[in-house]
């Protein structure tokens, strides 16, 4: 287990902004009387976001006097979970993920982007634009190697791709964020091989053909599917769509 403590320079106080007060009472009324510490990871959280992803002392202070909690309490909680940041990070703020799908894709690349254009790990750029730190699984190993900047997923990245959506996000040039090869949610680069009459059902064609180039399915079809029955077969599997193997 990591040690994790609170940076030793800190700021004089903190305050919830006027529209994250009124978020956090809209949270603390979903509990019943008593049991508004449960909200503490949620306004740790909103808190954190608000200065910058990081955490300060004032800020688990704030939220403490909130919960009615000691102060030790929520910091146990902030210093358990490495969900929150206990130092200052950059605005660009990258989890690179080194666990064994992403490493065997290519991680240890990114990481050397990231050592020659931020620096190593913990270290927040001059400008104050990035810091980058490797993290543990972050559950798109289908579209691996991949970095959580901030709150997005970039996935299906190279050293060339990784680099230039560096230099965009340090340019204010706008993003995309998910797979940046074009892959569609973690289907295979080239397309469906198998199941492929689904294409055109979510209102996109099959890959180098026209847009919805085929028709959703009929309401018969569509609700033997939803059911997990028996639908049309497959033209390549010959195997019901609605269930395979069955």
């Amino acid at each position: 287990m990591s040690v994790r403590r609170l940076a030793d320079e800190q700021p004089t106080s903190f305050e919830f902004a006027p529209d994250n007060k009124a978020w956090a009472e809209r949270e603390l009324a979903k509990y019943p009387p008593g049991r508004q510490a449960s909200a503490v990871l949620a306004l740790l959280w909103r808190a954190q976001k608000q200065n910058g992803y990081w955490l300060t002392r004032p800020a688990i202070e704030t939220v403490a006097a909130m919960l009615d909690m000691p102060n030790i309490r929520v910091l146990e909680v902030a210093t358990f979970y490495t969900m929150f940041n206990l130092a200052p990070v950059g605005r660009h703020y990258v989890q690179l993920c080194g666990t064994t799908p992403c490493m065997l894709c290519g991680a240890e690349d990114l990481k050397a982007v990231c050592r020659k254009r931020i620096g190593e790990q913990g270290h927040v750029t001059s400008d104050g634009l990035f810091s980058w730190t490797e993290v543990e699984c972050l559950g798109a190993c289908c579209n691996a190697p991949m970095v959580q900047i901030n709150e997005d997923y970039y996935e299906d990245l190279t050293p060339e791709n990784f680099a230039k959506l560096l230099d965009d996000l340090a340019a204010g040039r706008p993003v995309r964020t998910g797979s940046q090869v074009g892959r569609v949610s973690s289907e295979p680069i080239g397309g469906l091989t198998s199941l492929t009459m689904l294409y055109g059902a979510d209102g996109r064609g099959e890959p180098g053909a026209p847009a919805n180039d085929q028709s959703p399915p009929s309401p018969d079809e569509a609700a033997a599917l939803a059911a997990g029955g028996n639908g049309p077969k497959d033209e390549q599997t010959h195997l019901p769509t609605g269930k395979i193997g069955d």
